[in-house]
């Protein structure tokens, strides 16, 4: 009886003992797992360590503001095409000042493709490839070509591979380029300009060809009805002093 009395005991004081310690009761909740996908531009340029001039235009025109606002509200991602500050350095001098605030939110527009590409998927993309900066007019677009996983792309002004990655977890890929790509819109030969139109000849002349302008119709009618008017007075005078004469002779 006491050995039953015992084993009571001990169970009760066990119950009392794991229901009052949640530790003990209930096992610890895993700690969340850390990510590894970065999907802020800047903080992934930040990180490549030689892309200062690209983060100062992303951050002048707020298109960064923009765009990592859209990779939190996208299920397509985004590419991004980072030109080194060697590529801007290799820029005509005073190329990015002629350019206005629109145009430089083109330029920077132009670098983004607005779905993700691994450096697999270029292989068989299909050309030409709209940017950000495309439009509802499909200009500014791309040529990208891939051989033996090296990719090119083409801006029908300017040629240059992918040289380095610096992110290819979706939903944000940014690969390096050592130029600057430029959209053929901008920086494209321009057509000529249209030959300036004569200036109006002075004098009565014909503002096209130069040649005189015809006399007016009502003046050519004026200018006949008088010549027509002279050439009957002459002929009355002259029929007058005729008969005058006549009468003086035949008195004499």
């Amino acid at each position: 009886m006491a050995a039953v009395l015992n084993i009571s005991i001990f169970i009760a004081i066990c119950l009392v003992f794991f229901t009052s310690n949640p530790t003990l009761a209930q096992p610890a909740a895993p700690s969340p797992k850390a990510s590894t996908t970065n999907t802020n531009i800047t903080a992934v340029l930040e990180a490549g360590s030689q892309y200062t001039t690209f983060i100062r235009i992303l951050k002048s025109t707020r298109v960064d503001v923009q765009l990592n606002s859209q990779l939190n509200n996208s299920f397509n991602g985004l590419t991004i095409f980072a030109p080194t500050d060697n590529a801007f350095s290799n820029l005509k001098a005073g190329t990015l000042n002629t350019l206005s605030e629109q145009e430089q939110i083109e330029l920077i527009l132009f670098h983004v493709l607005p779905r993700f590409y691994t450096i697999a998927m270029f292989a068989t993309t299909s050309n030409p490839i709209n940017t950000q900066a495309s439009g509802s007019e499909g200009a500014d677009t791309l040529n990208i070509t891939s051989s033996n996983s090296q990719v090119n792309i083409s801006t029908g002004v300017v040629d240059t591979p992918i040289t380095t990655t610096l992110n290819s977890e979706f939903p944000l890929a940014v690969y390096s380029v050592d130029k600057v790509l430029l959209p053929y819109s901008l920086f494209g030969p321009k057509p000529p300009a249209a030959a300036p139109s004569p200036k109006a000849a002075k004098g009565g002349k014909n503002s096209t060809s130069g040649i005189a302008e015809p006399p007016n119709s009502s003046d050519s009618g004026s200018s006949n009805s008088a010549t027509s008017s002279k050439g009957i007075i002459s002929q009355w005078t002259y029929l007058v002093g005729f008969i005058f004469t006549s009468v003086i002779w035949g008195m004499v």
